[in-house]
């Protein structure tokens, strides 16, 4: 009770401290029964969990084309093409995943899917390849949009990684505060940016089209030196492949939409399957669109611009800064320095930040899902005050920032580490719904639901054999690029997740209540007593009192010698006091205190192994931080040890100075005070029952 008490007490000096910030920072606690408020309807849900693919067609289509100038400008004309299959494999991916969503509505998406169907260890594998890419996703997209921020703001691009890492936390402080009022803080700026897309778009189609107006991009004029010319065959067609892996970055997302189908409006997997729906064809649209604006204003981009960009015979130099592919193309159709053309380029830089709430939203889902399955702490798996899985979300936090400090916040070196993990989930999860199909035709007998199977299986067939192949792909074509890291990172979260589970395992079977006789429900043959004292007083007498009451086989105090005379002054104290218990000193020669006590207790249980030794430590309980530093925290020590000792039980018997019952009222007047915004219509006992929104 004392060590219970004692951090009570604590926890109330420095709580009030920390309320005030932490309910401005993510606003008040709400109660558990309020979850239901915080879950999404689809207009909210579309930017919370599609604002990273979304947000990709900013820098898909300039990846594609930065392979394909390689072989210099002649190969551009291959991007139409390669923007066919990436729309084929995005199609493709979304068919696949609304039947997850119908399957497997409880938000485990690939994991759940794979697990169930795969067995274990695939599971554990698409859970450490989604975990990955969470964490990529937000190390990419707020790197990207730092880049894109430092083009007009010279102070973000010379402090890349301070700046990145602020967003990291701004984004976190976000997320902190719940899922729906992040999403509402993300939607506008993400419908921005999708509107300013699409008039682009159209704007674009209807001058080149209709006008017949010339739309030139600022690197029209420019050559691109081919570092390898007269591509052909087999090296035409690995270029071609390294394109289009590039170009599947647009992909990336599209899973977090299968993990996060409990946090949508009922009913959950409907509402899930139309947010991909919408997704996907707002994706597809935008990414045609811009690459075909592209190929029409002749916009040109190298991976070493400097040199590789030429202007009238002459390389464009290193002072020269290339620009997005969305940021060439919105000059040349709005014109440069135009208001949509502001607006636009705002849109984008905030929704590429924004674009990580799709990993802050999938991760700390995920999480929780493994934690439950006790492959991560259990922590995970708790909601914080907003109910939102706070713990997953501050370590999601954490690997961003590590890595961006990495990487320096690089988007060009972190993009190659992308894409690997989420074609791993994507086939293992496809491959899993075809065996889940296969496992339901073999039962069901109605015809009507056996045809409707039977389509969902040829969808997921599909889908696993392409994004099979185009795992083989990405593998081939970036391994030597990076992405050989996010495999290790792969491999070190797999064998993290089977330590963690197989240690859980362990401490389940050790703990688990025996069906008959075992040592832990046998009474013990005898119980000693011990209380440990240093002098007397009210504390000592108190540890005293209390023992007595425990009617222990034994009972003794207990006192370490290490200053003769105090000893000597303590023996006739307790003599003249006529106290009954007897009292033994153990001698201490080199003036410890801690081993002498640990030692005796030790030999107490040798010599009698199925007796309990019950250690009584009387304690002091002070009220503020500072007077612990003006006490020994010799019995502090002792607990720490003592714990390590079978068969030892310890006893806090704590004494409360004046200044305790001072954090006591103080603590006592904290729960009578409500911070800023905790009530707002009256205290929470008067409050009247809310009605839940409509769905």
């Amino acid at each position: 009770m004392g060590g219970r008490q004692f951090d009570a007490l604590r926890s109330s000096v420095v709580s009030k401290l920390t309320d005030v910030p932490k309910r401005i920072l993510i606003g008040r606690a709400l109660r558990s029964d309020r979850l239901g408020e915080t879950l999404l309807p689809k207009r909210i849900a579309l930017p919370v969990f599609a604002s990273d693919p979304l947000s990709s067609v900013a820098y898909a289509p300039g990846e594609v084309l930065l392979v394909l100038s390689i072989a210099g400008v002649s190969a551009y004309h291959f991007s139409p093409w390669i923007a066919v299959a990436v729309v084929v494999l995005m199609f493709t991916v979304v068919a696949s995943y609304r039947q997850n969503v119908h399957a497997y509505p409880s938000g485990g998406g690939d994991y759940e899917v794979a697990n169930t169907n795969l067995g274990p260890k695939a599971g554990l594998t698409v859970a450490s390849a989604l975990l990955v890419d969470y964490v990529l996703t937000v190390a990419v997209s707020i790197s990207s949009g730092i880049e894109n921020l430092g083009s007009a703001i010279p102070f973000v691009i010379e402090h890349k990684v301070l700046c990145a890492v602020a967003v990291i936390v701004l984004l976190t402080l976000m997320n902190l505060r719940g899922v729906k009022e992040s999403g509402s803080l993300f939607a506008i700026p993400t419908y921005v940016f999708v509107a300013g897309v699409f008039i682009m778009i159209a704007w674009g189609a209807f001058r080149g089209l209709v006008l017949d107006d010339p739309m030139r991009a600022p690197t029209a004029d420019y050559e691109i030196k081919p570092e390898h010319q007269g591509l052909a065959g087999f090296a035409l067609v690995f270029l071609l492949l390294r394109a289009f892996s590039s170009g599947c970055a647009a992909l990336t997302g599209v899973e977090a939409i299968s993990n996060g189908v409990p946090a949508f409006r009922k009913p959950k997997s409907k509402n899930a399957a139309t947010t991909l729906a919408m997704m996907g064809l707002l994706a597809v649209t935008m990414f045609c669109g811009i690459i075909a604006l592209a190929a029409a204003t002749k916009v040109r981009m190298a991976e070493n611009p400097a040199v590789d960009l030429i202007h009238n015979g002459v390389p464009i130099g290193a002072d020269y800064v290339q620009h997005p592919v969305i940021a060439q193309v919105a000059e040349a159709v709005f014109g440069k320095g135009s208001f949509l053309f502001i607006v636009l380029a705002a849109a984008t830089a905030l929704v590429l930040f924004l674009a990580a709430n799709t990993a802050y939203n999938g991760f700390p889902l995920l999480g929780s899902i493994l934690a439950q399955d006790r492959y991560l702490p259990r922590q995970l798996h708790t909601r914080g005050d907003r109910l939102a899985f706070s713990n997953g979300i501050v370590l999601l936090a954490g690997a961003a920032a590590l890595l961006v400090w990495i990487y320096g916040a690089d988007s060009t070196r972190l993009i190659q580490l992308y894409i690997v993990g989420v074609f791993v989930s994507f086939t293992l999860s496809q491959t899993g719904m075809v065996r889940h199909w296969n496992r339901h035709l073999a039962t069901e007998k109605d015809q009507a639901k056996r045809r409707h199977m039977i389509r969902s299986r040829a969808i997921n067939t599909f889908g696993a054999f392409f994004t099979g192949l185009v795992l083989v792909v990405v593998l081939v074509t970036k391994f030597t690029h990076g992405a050989w890291v996010a495999l290790l990172g792969m491999v070190i979260f797999y064998a993290t997740m089977t330590a963690i589970r197989k240690h859980y395992d362990r401490v389940a079977e050790e703990i688990a209540a025996p069906e008959g006789p075992s040592d832990d429900i046998v009474r013990p043959s005898r119980v000693h007593s011990v209380v440990l004292i240093s002098k007397i007083h009210r504390p000592t007498l108190r540890a005293l009192s209390y023992a007595k009451l425990l009617r222990s086989d034994t009972l003794e105090a207990l006192s370490v010698n290490v200053d003769p005379a105090e000893t000597k002054a303590l023996r006739a104290e307790w003599d003249r006091r006529g106290i009954t218990v007897p009292l033994k000193v153990l001698d201490s020669p080199y003036r410890e205190v801690t081993r002498p006590v640990i030692e005796y207790v030790k030999s107490l249980r040798k010599e009698s192994p199925r007796d309990v030794v019950s250690v009584i430590i009387p304690e002091y309980v002070v009220g503020h931080w500072y007077e612990h530093l003006l006490h020994n925290q010799s019995a502090l020590r002792l607990k720490g040890r003592l714990l390590f000792t079978p068969g030892v039980m310890v006893t806090s018997v704590p004494y409360q100075l004046q200044s305790s019952e001072a954090a006591r009222k103080r603590a006592r007047k904290r729960q009578e005070w409500n911070a800023p915004g905790a009530v707002r219509r009256g205290p929470a006992q008067e409050r009247p029952k809310e009605t839940s929104a409509p769905k």
